[in-house]
């Protein structure tokens, strides 16, 4: 899916090459412009009544300073499933992780690839030990939604702050998520809708892989998205950073 190759120069390709190498998995990436949304919604036989719907949640100072830092801090209500949470720092190089968190089940290194670049991340995955709805309410403390692994992540790549009592709830955002299987493609691709409150969206197609495949997935559903006439050329959003400054910016 991803054309970030083609526009790398070598020692840039030799950076992905190595973070691939090292990752727990690849996921390739593609934002769709506004325009495309419905024909290629149309184009992939899409249901929107097959979506799952999430709230997402993320929590940083009014003024972003964990975002500064490289830190994303976010919980999720998903639809009929239970909460999680996440703590995710990015960029990072696998090997600079130390030993025994690299080998902690809870954390997946990961390279996203998009069409002009790529990001490797370290995510911190925890389940909540009260309900999402409710320490957002300010039923429960904050610390609440994370674990101690991962409270202690945040405070290790944040040693001078903020804490998670600095924080302030960022959303929420309610995301449609879907899952395609086309059989042309033989793989699984996901596709979500981050709907905004001023009723803006950003569309996502995405689809993950072995660091082993990582190449031949990119091909294979470049070429089967391109036959279906999805726009691979336009300008990427980053979701989150997206979402941050909104609700950052309506603190305001």
């Amino acid at each position: 899916m991803s054309s970030a190759t083609p526009n790398l120069d070598d020692d840039q390709l030799r950076e992905l090459l190595d973070l691939v190498r090292d990752a727990d998995s690849v996921e390739l990436k593609l934002t769709l412009p506004d325009e495309d949304h419905r024909s290629t919604g149309r184009a992939l036989g899409v249901d929107p009544l097959d979506a799952e719907i999430r709230q997402v949640f993320f929590f940083d100072t009014p003024d972003l300073a964990l975002d500064r830092l490289g830190i994303v801090v976010r919980a999720r209500r998903t639809q009929r499933k239970g909460d999680d949470s996440t703590v995710k720092l990015r960029p990072v190089v696998p090997d600079d992780l130390p030993p025994d968190l690299r080998e902690d089940q809870d954390l997946v290194v990961e390279v996203d690839a998009m069409p002009g670049g790529f990001v490797c991340s370290a995510s911190y995955k925890g389940v909540p030990s009260e309900p999402v709805a409710g320490i957002v309410a300010g039923d429960h403390p904050l610390k609440k939604a994370f674990s101690k692994g991962q409270r202690r992540f945040l405070a290790d790549h944040a040693p001078d702050g903020p804490t998670l009592e600095d924080l302030v709830v960022l959303g929420p955002l309610t995301v449609l998520k879907l899952r395609l299987r086309p059989k042309e493609l033989g793989r699984k691709l996901v596709g979500e809708m981050w709907l905004f409150p001023d009723g803006s969206r950003v569309v996502e197609l995405s689809t993950k892989t072995a660091p082993a495949d990582a190449l031949l997935a990119a091909a294979e559903t470049r070429l089967y998205l391109g036959e279906h006439g999805v726009d691979l050329g336009g300008e990427q959003a980053t979701k989150t950073r997206k979402a941050l400054e909104f609700f950052a910016a309506a603190l305001g």
